[in-house]
C-alpha cells in the first residue's frame, strides 16, 4: 500500500506540475533537468515562489484525498463482490479473468469450476480434431506420393 500512496502523490503532482491539470491553470511549474551527472538523479529546479509552492501542494492533496475517498466510496459498495473475489483466492490461489468476471456476476465457486471443467473439455475436443485433421493431411500427402505417371499406384 505505500509505494500505490507515493505513486498516487507521485502522479498528482505530475498532474499539477508538468501536465496543467489543476486548478492553478494549465501551467507547468519546475524545469526538469535531465543532465545526470555521477551521483546526480534527474531533477527539477524551483522557478515558482514559496507561495506558489504551498499552492501546489494543496492541489496535489486535494486531488490525492478526494480520489482516495472516490476509491474508498467504490470499493464500498462492492464489499461483497471484494470478499467474494478473496475468498475464490484463498482457495484456488490463481483465478483467470473470466472467472472473475463470473464471481463479480454473484456466480458461486461451483460455478466457476463448471466452467472451468467445460473450457477443458472444449480445448480437448478442439486438440483431438485439429490432431485428426492433421493425420488426414499426412495421409493424403502420403498417398500423393505413391502414385505416379497415369494416376496407377506403384507396386514393389
Amino acid at each position: 500500500a505505500g509505494n500505490d500512496i507515493e505513486r498516487a502523490t507521485e502522479i498528482a503532482r505530475r498532474m499539477v506540475c508538468e501536465w496543467g491539470m489543476s486548478k492553478l491553470g494549465p501551467m507547468t511549474f519546475g524545469k526538469r533537468e535531465e543532465q545526470v551527472f555521477l551521483g546526480r538523479d534527474i531533477g527539477k529546479s524551483q522557478d515558482y515562489s514559496e507561495d506558489t509552492a504551498k499552492l501546489i501542494d494543496a492541489e496535489v492533496k486535494d486531488i490525492v484525498l478526494r480520489n482516495y475517498e472516490r476509491a474508498k466510496g467504490l470499493l464500498g459498495n462492492k464489499v461483497d463482490i471484494l470478499n467474494a473475489l478473496a475468498d475464490a483466492l484463498i482457495q484456488r490461489e490463481t483465478i483467470d479473468g473470466s472467472e472473475v468476471d463470473m464471481i463479480v456476476m454473484g456466480k458461486t465457486l461451483a460455478d466457476v469450476d463448471a466452467e472451468r471443467k467445460k473450457r477443458a473439455d472444449n480445448r480437448k475436443v478442439e486438440n483431438e480434431e485439429a490432431q485428426k485433421k492433421d493425420e488426414t493431411k499426412d495421409d493424403a500427402a502420403s498417398s500423393k506420393k505413391g502414385i505416379v505417371g497415369g494416376g496407377s499406384p506403384v507396386r514393389a
